[in-house]
C-alpha cells in the first residue's frame, strides 16, 4: 500500500508539472506569476481572526503531538490534505505552493527562520504516518533550511474537533453503487498562524500564491516588531543625560535572559551581561516628599514616620533572602525592579522552592496611592500587607509573625536599625510593615511624556499619535472610566472592582485527559494530568473579591490597575494571560469576556488599527522620567544573603555531618 501512496503521489507530481507546462489545465494562480503588484508589507493590516485551535496529532515520524507543538513559536501555514487527492486545484496546489515556499527558504533566511510548514491529514484511516512519511519524501527539495512538518491524526473521532475548529467542511465521496471511495469533497483553506496561535490569513484557491504568503509574513513580521519596541521600551529612559543621577547606568531593564523563542529547539539564549547590573543610590524621600509631574501630594499613613532611616532600613527588608522560611526568597524576586517592579517572565509568581502562586506579581510604581491592595483588595494599608507573603505558605514561607519578629532580632546586622529609625521602637509586627511601607512609599515615578505634555504643556513632548491614543482613551474607548485622569493629575486606576470576564474564563472547567509539558527548548511531551496532579497542588479557580466578601455578585471582580509605567509590567491582569499591551487593548476592544456578571462598563469597541495604535502609543507614553534612578538605586541595595555570623541551624552541624 505505502508504495502506491508513493507511486500515485509521484504520478499526480508529474501529471500537475505536464499540465503546468502545456497549459492545457486551468491552473490556479498559485501555479505561475502572481500578474499584479503586491502592496508594499506593512502598508496593510490582518487583524486577527480568531484563535487557531490545538489538538492531538501524530507526525509522520510517529511521534504523539499537539498542533501547536508542531507550530512552534513562528507563524505557520497550516494546511489540511490527503495524500490520494486528484484534484490539480486542490491538495496538490497547497503542495506546490508550500514546495515553492520551502526552495524559497534556501535562499531566504528571515523566510526560514520565521515560517514552519504543516500538511495535516484529514484521511487518518489511508494516511497512516508511514504513508504521510514516504508522501513527504516526495516534496523535500536536496537542500535548504525551513520546516514543512506532515502529521496524520489516530483516528476519525480524534480528527473531527480539529476539523470543526477551524470550520473544514469534508466529505467522503460516494460511489454509484452507494459505496465509499478515497476521495473526498472539501474546500481548500490554508491558514496564516502567528505565534500567539491567532490565525491572521485564510487562503483559498484564488488567493493562495506563495508570492502573497511572503508578503503577508513581512507584514506581520513589521507588526512584531513594533511590538518588540514596545516591549523594549523601558530601556529609552536609561539613555540618560547630563544632571540625572542614572547617567552613565547600561541600559539594563528587562530580564536578564529573554525566553522568547524558548519553545523552538533553535533557541539560543540572549543574557546580558552582570557586569553591567551597577548601582547608584539616590536620595528616595524626595520621591515622596514631592510627587514627580502628573501624581498629587503623597498621604502619609496614620503613625508612619517617613525618614531616610525609616526608607533605608525598608530598603535593606526588600532585598533580604532571610526574611523567607528558607533564607532564600526576598521581595524584589517578584517584584523585579528592573522589570517594573514585576515580573516579565513569569505570567503568575512563584514563591519559595518554586510553589505556585494564583496571580501575576503587581507593579509597585505608585503603590502609596493604591486604597485597595493585592488584585482582590483585601487590604488597604502597605504596613498591613507585607504580611500577607511573609505568611503565605507559597510565598515567603514563614510559619506566624513572632517567627518573622524573632529572626530579625537575632541578626547581627540590624542591631540598632529599628530603635533609631522608629524613636527606639524594636523590630515588631508594627515596625517591620512600617520599614517596609517607608521604602514603597518612595516608588513613585512619572514625570512621563504625557505628564510634560498634558500637565505641564509641552506640546512636542509626545507624539501626535499618542495624543490621539488620548482622546479615544477618555471618549470612545471609554478607559478613563475605570483609569481616572483628573484636572491637575491622573493615578490611572478608579481602584475599584470590576469584572473582565477573564476570571470566569478560567473558571471553566478543563476536562483534558493530559497536559504539554516542555523540558526543554523545542522538546515537549504529554503528561497524564492524574500523574501532575500527584506532585503537584491542583490549580484552584480564582473567585476574586468573592473569596474575601463571599458575595455572590463579588464573583471574578478583581482591582483596576495603574496605568502609569504600564509599559514595563508585562505580562497583564491578575493572571499575567495577556503578554502584549496590544493583547490587552484587543481584549477591551472585544468586550471582555462574557458572563452573567460582566461589569456593564465593558461593551464592544469599534476600534479600527490605526485607533489602536494611538491607543498603544498614548500607553508607552506614561513611563515615568525618573523609573532609571529608582533601578539604579535598587541595583546598589545590599542583597541579604544567610552569613556566617548569622544564627542558624545549618552553622551548628557538626564538620563531618553527611
Amino acid at each position: 500500500m505505502y508504495r502506491a501512496i508513493v507511486t500515485v503521489g509521484l504520478a499526480l507530481m508529474c501529471s500537475l508539472f505536464a499540465a503546468i507546462a502545456s497549459g492545457q489545465a486551468a491552473l490556479a494562480p498559485g501555479y505561475s506569476n502572481l500578474g499584479y503588484a503586491l502592496p508594499e508589507p506593512g502598508s496593510y493590516r490582518l487583524p486577527p481572526l480568531g484563535p487557531a485551535a490545538d489538538g492531538e496529532v501524530i507526525e509522520s515520524d510517529g511521534s504523539a503531538v499537539t498542533l501547536h507543538q508542531l507550530f512552534g513559536d513562528r507563524y505557520v501555514l497550516l494546511s489540511f490534505m490527503y495524500s490520494s487527492c486528484s484534484d490539480v486545484n486542490g491538495c496538490p496546489l497547497t503542495s506546490y505552493v508550500f514546495y515553492q515556499l520551502k526552495k524559497a527558504m534556501a535562499t531566504d533566511p528571515t523566510l526560514a527562520e520565521n515560517l514552519r510548514l504543516v500538511s495535516l491529514s484529514f484521511d487518518p484511516q489511508q494516511d497512516t504516518p508511514e504513508v504521510m512519511q514516504l508522501y513527504a519524501n516526495n516534496f523535500r527539495p536536496q537542500q535548504g533550511g525551513g520546516r514543512w512538518r506532515f502529521a496524520t491524526t489516530g483516528s476519525e473521532r480524534q480528527l473531527h474537533p480539529i476539523l470543526s475548529a477551524y470550520a473544514q467542511d469534508v466529505q467522503r465521496k460516494l460511489a454509484v453503487d452507494g459505496s465509499t471511495s478515497t476521495d473526498f469533497f472539501h474546500v481548500l483553506r490554508v491558514f496564516l498562524i502567528d505565534p500567539k496561535r491567532r490565525v491572521r490569513n485564510i487562503y483559498s484557491v484564488s488567493f493562495l500564491h506563495s508570492d502573497l504568503i511572503i508578503a503577508d509574513l513581512n507584514t506581520l513580521l513589521l507588526e512584531e516588531a513594533a511590538d518588540q519596541q514596545e516591549l523594549h521600551q523601558r530601556r529609552v529612559a536609561s539613555a540618560a543625560a547630563g544632571a540625572d543621577p542614572t547617567a552613565g547606568v547600561p541600559a539594563t531593564a528587562g530580564p536578564g535572559d529573554r525566553k522568547a523563542g524558548y519553545e523552538d529547539a533553535d533557541y539560543a539564549t540572549r543574557s546580558l551581561a552582570l557586569q553591567n547590573r551597577l548601582g547608584k543610590p539616590v536620595d528616595l524621600i524626595e520621591f515622596a516628599r514631592s510627587a514627580p509631574l502628573g501624581l498629587p501630594a503623597l498621604r502619609m499613613p496614620a503613625g508612619l514616620n517617613l525618614s531616610r532611616d525609616s526608607i533605608a532600613l525598608g530598603r535593606k527588608l526588600f532585598y533580604d533572602r532571610r526574611l523567607s522560611l528558607n533564607d532564600t526568597f526576598s521581595c524584589a524576586m517578584c517584584h523585579i525592579p528592573e522589570q517594573g517592579f514585576a515580573s516579565n517572565e513569569l505570567a503568575t509568581a512563584v514563591g519559595i522552592e518554586g510553589r505556585s502562586v494564583r496571580r501575576n506579581a503587581p507593579s509597585l510604581y505608585n503603590v502609596g496611592y493604591a486604597t485597595r491592595l493585592f488584585h482582590d483588595g483585601r487590604e488597604d494599608q502597605l504596613a498591613q500587607q507585607v504580611w500577607s507573603p511573609l505568611l503565605a505558605r507559597n510565598e515567603m514561607g514563614n510559619p506566624s509573625i513572632g517567627y518573622v519578629v524573632n529572626k530579625i532580632k537575632r541578626l547581627p546586622d540590624y542591631a540598632g536599625l529599628f530603635e533609631t529609625a522608629f524613636d527606639g521602637a524594636a523590630p515588631g509586627m508594627q515596625t517591620i510593615g512600617n520599614a517596609l511601607a517607608a521604602y514603597q512609599l518612595t516608588l513613585n515615578a512619572a514625570d512621563s511624556p504625557f505628564d510634560r505634555w498634558y500637565f505641564g504643556g509641552k506640546q512636542d513632548a509626545v507624539s501626535a499619535q499618542a495624543k490621539a491614543g488620548f482622546e479615544l482613551f477618555r471618549g470612545k474607548a471609554g478607559c478613563a472610566g475605570c483609569h481616572l485622569v483628573e484636572q491637575s493629575h491622573a493615578l490611572f486606576s478608579d481602584y475599584r472592582m470590576h469584572n473582565t470576564g477573564l476570571g470566569y474564563l478560567s473558571s471553566r472547567v478543563d476536562d483534558s485527559a493530559t497536559q504539554t509539558v516542555q523540558l526543554a527548548p523545542g522538546v515537549f511531551v504529554e503528561v497524564e494530568k492524574i500523574l501532575l496532579a500527584r506532585v503537584s497542588e491542583p490549580v484552584m479557580a480564582d473567585l476574586g473579591l468573592y473569596e474575601i466578601t463571599e458575595n455572590p455578585a463579588d464573583r471574578w471582580k478583581f482591582r483596576t490597575p495603574t496605568l502609569r509605567n504600564v509599559a514595563l509590567s508585562a505580562p497583564y491582569m491578575h493572571d499575567g494571560s495577556l503578554g502584549t499591551l496590544r493583547e490587552v487593548i484587543e481584549f477591551y476592544r472585544d468586550g471582555g469576556i462574557d458572563n452573567a456578571l460582566l461589569d456593564p462598563l465593558l461593551q464592544p469597541l469599534d476600534l479600527n488599527e490605526a485607533e489602536i495604535e494611538s491607543l498603544l502609543a498614548f500607553l508607552l507614553a506614561l513611563t515615568g522620567s525618573n523609573v532609571p534612578a529608582l533601578v539604579a538605586d535598587a541595583f546598589a541595595a545590599p542583597v541579604g544573603d544567610l552569613r556566617q555570623d548569622d544564627p542558624h541551624w545549618a552553622h551548628e552541624l557538626p564538620a563531618d555531618a553527611p
